[in-house]
């Protein structure tokens, strides 16, 4: 029993980065405060960069703004999306950690259905730091949780199960519904008593899924360069779309290399539903899209020579730029962002040699006041 006065470091907190795109003070961290004041925070600001962004004390963290996004990346900046979450791989780019957990700036601690707040960076770094099963489905979910095993019948050949990627988490309250579905829902909330599943699973080989960023986590040395969030929001023609081609990028390239995906648990409190006829504007084409962009990745296939992430992304952009570039010339946009995209990521995350000066200019570190006793 740890003694009254020793203070209990949490993992991995020099490990992780803790990703948060918004347009707003951060306020919201104040209840995360118990999970988060050990992590460094990179607060990625959208919208009017002399807007001042107010950050609770205490916190450790890094700001950028568009101009910061500019400077770091020059002409290569395009690839970014403004006035759109889609903003929130900047910070993935410059982290220098292993892993990220993405969070959105609406989003609060939830409670199980015993009352318990529910410490959602914690079950996310519990996932990443396990193996996951998706050649093979074990059904009594994630074997590796305590009070679980694999149930006979389940391969021993397959039972060491491959390194985990992505941590998919889930929400409470407010569903994350497109603007149709919104629409014909319009009270529709999850609540522990009536949502709540108390389980993790891995998504099984060659099964796309519908990723949402707003509680995220992934292992950024294995899957970073595939974490792009698309070309979105301000001068583009489609929103709300940017984690669903993250995540379906990501899946095709975790199956292709052998690494894997979980979803279920942790959950947490999503605070504010946005307007559907708003949302609807930014979905349509998408909603429309979608038709031919789910089969076009269910058909991808990525050849043997793509052993690493960024050559998987690049022959992925190829095929987006050739089997979906004649539907709408978005998505060529969009597949020479790809590539820039992966060019920014090499040059920021190149290591230097011994002497020389680093490629791009300084991060831009803080440290807000510590809180005052209350």
């Amino acid at each position: 029993m740890a003694h009254p006065s020793t203070k209990i470091i949490p993992p991995l907190t020099d490990e992780l980065d803790i990703v948060i795109p918004t347009i707003r003070n951060l306020d919201f961290l104040e209840q995360w405060r118990p999970f988060f004041e050990h992590y460094h925070l990179i607060i990625v600001q959208d919208g009017d960069p002399t807007k001042k962004i107010r950050v609770p004390d205490g916190f450790d963290y890094e700001l950028y703004n568009r101009n910061d996004v500019n400077k770091i990346l020059g002409p290569k900046a395009s690839c970014i999306s403004f006035k759109d979450s889609a903003c929130r791989c900047f910070g993935f780019l410059v982290s220098k950690k292993k892993y990220i957990f993405t969070i959105d700036d609406d989003c609060f601690v939830a409670k199980d259905p015993t009352g318990k707040e529910i410490n959602a960076l914690a079950q996310h770094i519990t996932n990443l730091l396990t193996p996951s099963t998706p050649d093979f489905f074990n059904t009594l979910y994630d074997p590796y949780r305590d009070g679980a095993d694999f149930v006979r019948g389940y391969p021993f050949s397959l039972r060491e199960g491959v390194p985990t990627a992505i941590s998919h988490g889930l929400w409470l309250n407010i569903p994350d519904y497109d603007a149709p579905t919104q629409l014909v829902k319009p009270r529709e909330r999850n609540t522990s008593s009536n949502r709540y599943v108390d389980a993790v699973m891995t998504i099984p080989k060659r099964t796309l899924f519908p990723m949402c960023g707003m509680n995220l986590g992934f292992n950024r040395e294995l899957i970073g360069p595939a974490m792009y969030f698309g070309l979105m929001g301000d001068g583009q023609p489609i929103g709300r779309y940017d984690d669903m081609w993250a995540g379906w990028c990501c899946k095709v390239i975790c199956d292709h290399l052998g690494l894997g995906v979980k979803t279920g648990l942790p959950y947490l409190w999503h605070s504010k539903a946005s307007n559907p006829f708003v949302n609807l504007k930014k979905e349509y084409k998408g909603i429309y899209w979608q038709e031919d962009i789910i089969p076009f990745f269910q058909a991808v296939v990525l050849p043997k020579e793509c052993t690493t992430v960024q050559k998987c992304y690049i022959e992925l952009s190829k095929q987006v730029k050739e089997k979906l570039g004649p539907m709408d010339n978005y998505f060529e946009t969009l597949a020479d962002a790809m590539v820039t995209w992966i060019e920014a990521w090499d040059e920021i995350n190149a290591q230097p040699k011994a002497g020389s000066q680093p490629t791009t200019p300084p991060l831009k570190k803080e440290k807000s006041e510590e809180p005052k006793p209350k």
